[in-house]
Parts: structure tokens; C-alpha cells; sequence
């Protein structure tokens, strides 16, 4: 998706790295190990793409960035919106469905449809243009897109394509609560995603009265993001309600815990860790110097460094914004 802002820099302050990243959840949890939380808020609806809204959870003004994460969007969308095409550099983009179909073409012929509980984990790497549309005009294609920085060294590399259906995402089930491991850890499953930045993203529903308990690696950046019903997190049990989202502090607890009461709810749980770089970032571009964002820009209109095929190129898909009749 296209995300439009203005420029933005911003270099993350050095915490220590945990060397040991495992996800270890047979951790017993108590008080003292227990992640605390540092602010709940309620993500902006914003205008973005051709026609489309979404509640920005990460790149507004009350969450600019969560390192590595540089944008969290919940999009609702159907015809004659959509994110027609655009380029990307130097991060990668997460893209799971909840409900409706949504449509995807770039500038390399590789075309597909994603549909509830399928998944896309796209690395723009050096660079991608695509555009993504909804696939109807009478239903909303619903669902999130994450993106993740790239550490510089990864920043140029050959973009690539995961793409997970459905029945190939990882469940795992235990005492009223069922998690699909999108990437990392949870309940003794790991998810099918190679990452380069190393993350955490789990898709939780949980039944009421009913507890779970997450490991989050020391000195990682997390947040959760409740998207139906009411949630209780941490030992102090604080309320967290639909549409809200909860940023838990940078320490060295591990233990991530949340409750339900009376009603069932479903929710996101994302941590990374740190690149600890310099972000220097302008609409679909992510990079560490203000240089290397005039760069991206120029290979893009020159059509070189990755953008080869960009000069010329129009999508299939952005056409169906057009009328009715168009067909993909």
C-alpha cells in the first residue's frame, strides 16, 4: 500500500540486544517477569490509497514507529477504492486477510488473490512496483498490512514473495485460545516465515474467561491490537477494548499476559527486534539516509538499481476502479 507522508528521520536509541532470541514458552510467569505496559491508544482513521481509509495503528502522530515496525494498517476496503500502483524500497510488507478477497499484480508479471486467512509477506528489497485492489464492489476486502524495516545490509537485496494460504497457516490450540502463527513462536508451533528482521505475529482468539500467556524476547519492541471485543492485559489486568491498542515498554520482562471476561475477543500480537538504525523514510520509501532516499527516487524515475521494468508499466488490477464490467 501506499502510505502518504513527508519525510521523516528519526535514529532508534541503542538497548541492549538479547543474544538469545528463543521464544521459550514453557516460562513460568510471575509478577516480576511480566511485561508492563507503557500506553493504550486509539489508532486514527486515515485516508490512503484511491478511495480507502484505514485505522493507522503504527505511523500516525500517537505511534510514529515502533522499531522495526514502520507501519500497521486495519483496512477496510471495497471498488472503486484501492492502492493502485506504487513502488516500494527497503523494508518489507505483511499483508492477512480476515475477510473479502484482495488482488495483487507488479511490474515482474507475478499476479495472485489473497483471501480470508491467506497471507503475503512481500520483501520490496531493492525495489517492487505493484498495485493492490479489492476484488468487489458490494464487499469489503478487510484485513492488516505491517510493514517491517530492513536492517541496511538487507536494504538492496533480491526482492521475493512469501505467500501463505490459508490452510498452510500454522494453528495452535490450548485452554480456550487459538493462535495462527504468522511468524516466530507461540504454544510450542512456529510459524512458516522466514524473516529477515527477526518478529513476532500472531492472529489470537480467545473464548471467554479464558487466559494467554506469550513470551516476548528481552529488549524487543511489542504491541497488541484488539480488533474484536474487549481485552485485559498485564498483572494489573488493564482494559483494553476493541479498536484500541496497547504498547507494552521495552524492558527486560518477558511474560505477556491477557485475559478475557465475559465476551470472546480476537486480537494481534507483534514485537521485533530492534534494528537500532537511522530511518529516513518518504512515502514508499524506507532507508537510512536522506542521500539514499534521493536515490530511490531517482532509480524509480530512471528506471535502473532494481526499477527496471518500471518505466511504461500499468497494472490490469487498477483498471477495475474504472467501471463495473472490468474484469481481472
Amino acid at each position: 500500500m501506499m502510505k502518504k507522508v513527508s519525510t521523516k528521520t528519526s535514529k532508534n536509541k541503542s538497548q541492549p540486544k538479547d543474544k538469545n532470541n528463543d521464544n521459550d514458552n514453557d516460562k513460568t510467569s510471575s509478577s516480576n517477569n511480566l511485561k508492563t505496559i507503557q500506553k493504550v491508544f486509539v489508532p486514527s482513521s486515515v485516508p490512503e490509497g484511491v478511495g480507502a481509509r484505514v485505522r493507522r495503528i503504527i505511523g500516525d502522530s500517537q505511534l510514529s514507529q515502533l522499531d522495526p515496525f514502520i507501519v500497521l494498517d486495519h483496512f477496510s476496503v471495497k471498488l472503486p477504492g484501492g492502492f493502485p500502483d506504487h513502488p516500494h524500497r527497503g523494508f518489507e510488507t505483511v499483508t492477512y486477510m480476515l475477510e473479502g478477497e484482495v488482488l495483487h499484480e507488479d511490474f515482474k508479471g507475478n499476479k495472485g488473490k489473497l483471501g480470508p486467512g491467506d497471507l503475503q509477506w512481500m520483501t520490496a528489497g531493492k525495489g517492487i512496483v505493484h498495485a493492490e485492489m479489492a476484488a468487489s464492489w458490494e464487499k469489503e476486502s478487510v484485513g492488516f498490512q505491517l510493514w517491517i524495516n530492513l536492517a541496511s545490509k538487507h536494504k538492496l537485496c533480491k526482492p521475493q514473495y512469501q505467500e501463505i494460504p490459508k490452510d498452510k497457516v500454522l494453528v495452535a490450540k490450548k485452554d480456550g485460545v487459538t493462535v495462527k502463527v504468522i511468524a516466530g513462536e507461540a504454544l510450542e508451533t512456529k510459524g512458516p516465515i522466514f524473516a529477515r528482521t527477526p518478529a513476532l505475529y500472531l492472529d489470537v482468539e480467545m473464548e471467554p474467561k479464558s487466559s494467554f500467556e506469550q513470551v516476548i524476547p528481552k529488549g524487543w519492541n511489542a504491541m497488541s491490537y484488539v480488533y474484536v471485543g474487549q481485552a485485559f492485559y498485564g498483572e494489573k489486568k488493564k482494559e483494553v477494548n476493541e479498536f484500541e491498542a496497547v504498547v507494552l515498554k521495552r524492558d527486560e520482562n518477558e511474560i505477556l499476559v491477557i485475559e478475557t471476561k465475559e465476551s470472546p475477543v480476537k486480537l494481534l500480537v507483534i514485537a521485533g527486534q530492534p534494528l537500532d538504525e537511522k530511518v529516513a523514510q518518504q512515502g514508499p520509501f524506507v532507508m537510512n539516509s536522506e542521500a539514499q532516499l534521493v536515490k530511490a527516487f531517482d532509480d524509480f524515475k530512471a528506471g535502473q538499481n532494481g526499477f527496471e521494468n518500471a518505466p511504461g508499466w500499468a497494472s490490469e488490477i487498477s483498471k477495475l476502479s474504472r467501471s463495473k464490467s472490468s474484469k481481472f
